[in-house]
């Protein structure tokens, strides 16, 4: 509770958290222009990155107090959605890419 308590007095926790809040909106903005012929190679572009998000909050889930709940179960969100997202991103590279391969004659 401490944590969250935090979260609105500490002027720094304050501007990280208005940082997060506009990198959202910024990152909701950039992808809504792409056009959809382009969605799936960015989407094999976006695994390599939350593979990265993966290890960060696995590192972050480590370090983090065993009282802070706040940090605990915000890293293990960042784990599910991240792996969730590398696996749908792998799917469907998979899929993509069986589209081109040839048709097996029978």
């Amino acid at each position: 509770m401490d944590t969250l308590i935090s979260l609105f007095t500490d002027p720094a926790m304050y501007r990280l958290l208005t940082i997060v809040i506009l990198s959202i909106f910024l990152g909701i903005e950039v992808i809504s222009r792409v056009p959809s012929v382009l969605h799936t190679p960015l989407m094999s572009g976006a695994n390599a990155i939350h593979g990265v998000v993966i290890i960060g909050a696995i590192i972050v889930m480590g370090q983090a107090p065993t009282d802070d709940y706040l940090a605990l179960s915000l890293g293990f969100l960042a784990v599910i959605l991240g792996t969730l997202n590398v696996v749908g991103g792998f799917v469907v590279t998979d899929r993509m890419l069986e589209m081109f391969s040839k048709k097996k004659k029978k």
